[in-house]
């Protein structure tokens, strides 16, 4: 039997399993090699019958529809003709006529919906969007919009997105793992659902994160979308709103934990390198505390991974930190800093500060002295009686007095820097704010959790009752701040799209198959290193959002020097370049011909050159 004759009964699901994804590798159930990223948009031109596969089914697969901007002559070769209206938009023109759609929305769930159903219609479109105004469309993507999302997800459901693998499956991850249609995946976002930003449980519902975390890859930092997979581990959930809801679209029973669960996530990680290599980059978000550390040492040594609640995180704020030294003259080493939470993030943050001052000179044990951690029972400190919740608590409990009062603890230690990971509301006060302004001239005021909702403060407030003078940054935007006299101010926003996008351009560029703690100081002081000194002058901690791809660049491009400096990249040779390879490693949201390439002899060639041709 013929190729096409064997591809030809192959109807309905089973051809669109195997064709849907033009961006993507072709399956190998055909006998046709597979095709590489490169070859993209020629996937569906060459060996295969084109105007069998094309017409309505490119039009119906997001990463190959262009939808009105089909030129003529693609739609009469492509077997499209008259399945489109006859006008023929360039992607500006769609970019206006969906932009004008857009602004004419109420809410921001109702844009979070627009622009889902957009991605799942016409992906260069969806990321060209994005990028047009990064600065408005990020928080309706992630943070904050995403946790309504995500609260929201079983009433907003449309089209599964990414895989959801449950408690059940074990066993079989890696046969579930081979139905994604894509072969070629660098990285992935993987969520149990269990500590949803500061939402709490919210089970197969999490899967709002892993897509809009990796829609901030590619829009952020160039990851190709085709390379990119979101995975739910569904292992029940004990939010007993949902295991009450009739609709909740995962398991309606409560969470597994102990050795089943483990052995759950071991084979996850080990079926996903299984399945699509060892440098494949396993990104874990939004698990529970205890789990976050545990599996980060776990496996770290063993995978490409990281945990961008603790990594990514500390990252972003050690380089706002980083930033902030500058404005107010005193280095990092010489700070107080208080944390209001003790928990992945705090740590995080705390472990890569001493990493810092530990390469800065200072001996390792004097790095944690000026680090204090407070969580829901009060101050971190050495007492028999007061159990840690992890060991890596153990070095910032100090011999200290109780204090069971966050005010009390500003007043008693006074920090230079007052940093909110907590993910419980509005922990900084009126009565805090104006300590830390009596303590200090500039005082440092990060307020970090997400969503909006649970962030530390508000930064009208944060400026206000320092009379203007902390230098603010948040994990979620907040708006401009005009105070009562005239000053007005624009808060930073620490998000961790400032690192995890180039972190992971250069670690899947390179193909490194370990993290190594380092990058991520890397990262920090590349981040600040980017900071103009316009942004520095208007109090800013971090660069203005619309810089952020060049930020990722950058990020990429001394991750890069790094891994070949100290044998950790597994791509080979080196490239001279580095910024130019980076580069050419990045997603394009320009439209692409389908049509195949074509080209002439010489014309002499075919000619006849025997004797007696005319």
């Amino acid at each position: 039997m013929s190729s096409w004759a064997f591809l030809t009964q192959f109807r309905g699901i089973r051809r669109l399993k195997i064709f849907a994804y033009g961006n993507h590798e072709t399956s190998q159930l055909h006998g046709i090699r597979s095709l590489s990223t490169a070859a993209v948009s020629k996937s569906y031109v060459q060996g295969v019958h084109t105007r069998e596969l094309g017409g309505k089914q490119l039009l119906l697969d997001p990463h190959t529809n262009k939808g009105t901007a089909f030129t003529l002559k693609e739609r009469q070769i492509l077997g499209m003709h008259g399945l489109l209206p006859p006008i023929i938009l360039d992607q500006d023109r769609q970019l206006q006529r969906i932009q004008r759609a857009y602004d004419h929305l109420q809410t921001d769930l109702e844009r979070y919906s627009f622009l889902t159903d957009l991605h799942e219609r016409n992906e260069k479109l969806f990321f060209r969007m994005i990028r047009n105004d990064i600065e408005s469309i990020m928080p309706i993507v992630y943070t904050p919009t995403v946790g309504l999302a995500c609260m929201q997800y079983g009433n907003i459901f449309r089209r599964p997105r990414g895989m959801f693998i449950t408690i059940h499956d074990r066993g079989y991850v890696a046969e579930i793992l081979s139905n994604w249609p894509a072969k070629d995946i660098r990285a992935v976002v993987v969520t149990d659902g269990q500590r949803i930003l500061g939402l709490g449980d919210l089970g197969s519902y999490g899967m709002g994160i892993p897509c809009g975390k990796l829609a901030l890859y590619t829009a952020c930092g160039g990851i190709p979308p085709n390379q990119c997979l979101p995975v739910c581990i569904d292992v029940g959930t004990d939010n007993e709103n949902l295991l009450e809801d009739p609709f909740y679209i995962g398991l309606p029973h409560r969470r597994v934990t102990g050795q089943h669960y483990d052995d759950l996530i071991d084979e996850f990680m080990q079926a996903v390198t299984d399945v699509f290599g060892r440098n494949v980059l396993i990104q874990f978000e939004d698990f529970g505390n205890h789990n976050a550390f545990r599996f980060l040492r776990k496996y770290r040594s063993q995978y490409c991974t990281f945990n961008d609640d603790i990594q990514g995180t500390a990252s972003v704020a050690v380089g706002g930190l980083m930033t902030a030294e500058k404005i107010v003259g005193k280095d990092i080493k010489d700070m107080k800093f208080l944390f209001a939470g003790a928990g992945e993030a705090a740590l995080g943050i705390a472990n890569l500060l001493t990493r810092h001052m530990w390469e800065s000179g200072v001996p390792r044990q004097e790095t944690y002295k000026n680090i204090f951690l407070f969580n829901k029972d009060g101050l971190l400190v050495q007492d028999e009686s007061v159990q840690l919740e992890s060991p890596e608590q153990a070095d910032y409990a100090h011999e200290h007095e109780p204090i069971t009062d966050l005010h009390e603890a500003v007043k008693k230690i006074k920090p230079d820097a007052l940093i909110g990971v907590a993910g419980a509301g509005r922990l900084f006060s009126k009565e805090i704010l104006e300590t830390m302004a009596e303590i200090n001239e500039r005082p440092i005021v990060f307020a970090l959790s997400n969503p909006t909702d649970k962030a530390e403060c508000s930064a009208e407030d944060a400026y206000r009752f320092t009379d203007g003078r902390c230098i603010f940054a948040s994990g979620s935007p907040f708006p401009t701040v005009t105070l009562e006299d005239g000053r007005t101010f624009s808060p930073g926003q620490g998000n961790n799209v400032y690192i995890f996008p180039g972190v992971a351009l250069g670690v899947i560029s390179c193909h490194v198959k370990h993290i190594p703690d380092q990058i991520f100081l890397i990262a920090a002081k590349t981040l600040a290193s980017e900071m103009t000194d316009e942004e520095i002058a208007q109090g800013r901690v971090y660069p203005n959002l619309k810089r952020i791809e060049e930020v990722s660049v950058s990020i990429a491009v001394k991750i890069a020097a790094y891994v070949y400096a100290h044998g950790l990249a597994g791509l080979q040779p080196e490239p001279l370049d580095k910024y130019e390879f980076i580069r050419t490693q990045m997603y394009s949201t320009d439209y692409e011909s389908l049509l195949p390439s074509t080209y002439s002899w010489p014309e002499h060639i075919m000619k006849p050159q025997g004797k007696g041709c005319v």
